[in-house]
């Protein structure tokens, strides 16, 4: 998955803001205002930060060399995923999902 796909796939969820707060560098996409991605557009290749289940974080990082201890992030929450064609883009996917499913899930409990 390149970086164009996954802005597009973030973006296709609903209520998705997209957002520069960082700089011009890193797109950051919410949810209920609160962050479930972010990625950087001047990394070669290309990375993006995801929420994660602490446990699945762990899972994910033994199980993929491309998934990282979230850079600048809590890394007990956040990943970092090379996106260079090393993952799977069905499994990219899968962990934007969780991501995103996290932090609305978390946002509609504090309704």
């Amino acid at each position: 998955m390149d970086a164009a796909e996954f802005r597009e796939y973030c973006l296709a969820k609903p209520r998705v803001a997209e957002g520069t707060p960082f700089g011009e560098d890193t797109l950051v996409f919410k949810v209920a205002g609160k962050m479930f991605a972010l990625l950087s557009l001047d990394d070669v290749p290309p990375r993006a930060n995801l929420k994660c289940d602490p446990d699945r974080a762990l899972e994910l990082r033994d199980r993929y060399e491309h998934v990282l201890p979230g850079y600048h992030m809590n890394k007990k929450h956040w990943n970092t995923v090379v996106l260079e064609g090393a993952i799977s883009n069905a499994t990219i996917v899968e962990m934007i999902d969780h991501s995103y499913d996290l932090v609305r899930w978390k946002a509609k409990k504090r309704r």
